[in-house]
């Protein structure tokens, strides 16, 4: 066992995407098979592809031209994120549309006549995002609305003569605005005094409001309406957790949606005409997607879940009834994906820190640890498949996935709680971890691993830099070695966002100084493996680099992977099988045979 490859973790068949057209009754799906992602277009009732596929890198969605079998298709180059749009006619025909690709393009919706799309641009300006309306006739772009800011388009109005657009005041505070595309003037409908944001936005049949997730003066998204003519907000749905994904039926007014209750997606359905509230199953997973198939009195998804890759699921209506649209993931060779436990532990501050905890099944041997620690900060672990973890437990690891403070998922108050210069109480909840993992009785506590992406890159060397005697060995990928550094140089139109979070180095320069793990490299005992894709947009790889190399002067244990060819986030299965198998030869190395 100890001999495998993460071939069979990695090449798994998964569909990362999916629109549906419902004049023709048609999906468009975009399925990776071999990591290859490829586009296919399936008439319902007739299941799998009854189109030829075409097959191309680097696509992030596919959505349909209203009443058309086209499609409007995103791909960026090599993962620098500066998405491109192109337009496919039939099923072979791929036109360019934006063609710029030293610019970020955000796809808004095509009209509801089929002429005419929205996106957003930082074309005027790199640190701002604009908004254009582009003619799918003449493919002529036409610059419809510049602010210094960040603006999307969240969906057209039914009559297609405006945009709803939205504005990011903060990453985690938005507003939401009617522009007209007479007079390219914007009439903001979402005024309010605190953090609030607003997404997944359907119309009324009437067009007299808008139903959508907010949370608005609450710790929780729910289900609420805006009445655009009055601006008020009314909420018609409440809970404990955040709601996500909500979809909506106009002709039967009802809605679907999912709650993050913990990282782990419990689904709903909710009649607005009779007030009832309906729930449905499905195996431990995140669900997306939602997609009402009113012919087939269906409801689509998208369900990613620890022991299976992300596929297509549909539930039945009348009967709640929930199954794969299509099964496509293949067997994972001598043994199954391990589902994992959902725990919690006190913090250093009494502060109560959920996590999933994976276990190797049938050991008898005290087990070697990774905390494996996500990106963001304002993001979540989630309950979902990860090629990684599987294949680290397919080697007799334990793994435990804290949501540190500063996590998305558990209201507003926790998502602040490592804000500016509260960032190493984040770090705090990492080694309260390490506290805990050492109560269990079946980990062996001299060999506890930590690795990190990004923002958890950051955590990771900084828990190795300012606890150095925890660790047997650290994995940083893509992470920050320096606030400071990160900030000067991160992607221009992310600069003030993430300002919002860190700080700025004009008036917390002294605080980063202070805890960046750069400053405290000469501190660091555990071996250390660092991988950096080469065309990073959010973290530069500067951030790797630098810290290499003052690890190399002093002549500590480091190994370093630049990745060509990749950005922030691993896309080739080649390079995610290399990365992996270096990931299990450096910790071999680190811990000795299991």
């Amino acid at each position: 066992m100890n001999n495998m490859v993460p071939d069979p973790y990695v090449n798994q068949p998964m569909i990362s995407d999916f629109d549906y057209e419902p004049s023709r009754d048609q999906l468009s799906v975009v399925v990776k098979y071999m990591g290859t992602p490829r586009i296919e277009k399936w008439n319902l009732g007739q299941r799998g592809p009854q189109h030829p596929a075409l097959e191309l890198d680097r696509i992030t969605f596919a959505r349909y031209v209203t009443g058309t079998s086209d499609l409007i298709i995103g791909m960026d180059l090599t993962g620098d994120e500066r998405e491109q749009l192109y337009l496919l006619k039939g099923n072979k025909n791929l036109i360019p549309l934006t063609d710029s690709p030293e610019h970020v393009h955000r796809y808004g919706g095509c009209s509801p006549d089929g002429k005419w799309i929205a996106w957003s641009s930082n074309r005027r300006d790199q640190a701002f995002l604009d908004i254009y309306l582009q003619c799918l006739e003449t493919f002529e772009i036409h610059l419809l609305f510049a602010e210094d800011g960040i603006f999307s388009v969240a969906k057209w109005f039914p009559d297609g003569n405006a945009l709803l657009v939205r504005r990011a005041n903060s990453p985690m505070d938005h507003d939401l605005g009617v522009l007209s595309l007479v007079t390219g003037e914007v009439d903001w409908i979402t005024n309010h005094s605190d953090e609030a944001s607003y997404r997944d936005v359907h119309f009324s049949p009437c067009g007299e409001m808008v139903y959508l997730l907010s949370n608005k003066d609450s710790e929780f998204y729910g289900l609420a309406c805006v009445h655009l003519s009055t601006k008020k907000l009314t909420w018609l749905l409440r809970g404990n957790w955040d709601f996500e994904g909500l979809a909506y039926h106009k002709e039967t007014g009802l809605f679907a949606f999912t709650e993050n209750q913990g990282g782990i997606s419990k689904g709903y359905l909710f009649d607005l005409k009779q007030g009832a509230l309906y729930t449905w199953d499905t195996p431990m997973g995140v669900i997306t997607n939602l997609t009402f198939l009113p012919r087939r009195k269906m409801l689509l998804f998208q369900l990613n879940g620890p022991e299976h890759p992300q596929e297509l699921w549909v539930l039945h209506l009348p009967t709640l009834q929930t199954l794969p649209l299509m099964k496509l993931s293949k067997s994972f060779v001598e043994r199954k994906p391990i589902k994992p436990s959902l725990l919690s532990y006190r913090s250093f501050d009494g502060l109560n820190i959920p996590f999933f905890y994976y276990k190797p099944k049938k050991t008898s041997k005290k087990l070697p640890v990774v905390i494996y620690l996500h990106g963001g900060p304002e993001s979540q672990s989630r309950a979902s498949y990860h090629p990684l973890l599987q294949f680290l437990l397919s080697k007799g690891y334990a793994v435990a996935v804290p949501n540190f403070r500063g996590s998305t998922g558990y209201g507003k108050t926790y998502t602040h709680l490592d804000d500016g210069r509260k960032r190493m109480d984040a770090v705090k909840d990492v080694i309260s971890m390490v506290d805990w993992l050492k109560q269990d009785s079946s980990i062996d506590e001299e060999k506890i691993v930590i690795i990190g992406g990004s923002y958890g890159g950051f955590l990771t060397l900084a828990a190795i830099s300012h606890y150095p005697q925890l660790w047997v060995a650290a994995v940083d990928i893509v992470g920050m070695s320096s606030l400071r550094t990160f900030i000067e140089t991160t992607s221009p139109w992310r600069k003030w966002q993430r300002e919002m979070e860190y700080g700025t180095v004009e008036e917390d320069g002294d605080f980063f100084n202070q805890i960046d793990p750069l400053h405290h490299a000469d501190e660091i005992i555990a071996p250390l493996l660092v991988i950096h894709g080469v065309n990073d947009p959010r973290v530069p790889i500067g951030e790797s680099e630098q810290i290499v190399h003052k690890l190399k002067q002093r002549g500590h244990s480091v190994t370093y992977h630049r990745m060509e060819g990749e950005g922030h986030k691993l896309v080739s299965p080649e390079n995610e099988i290399t990365v992996y198998s270096m990931i299990a030869a450096f910790l071999k190395q680190c811990i000795g045979k299991l």
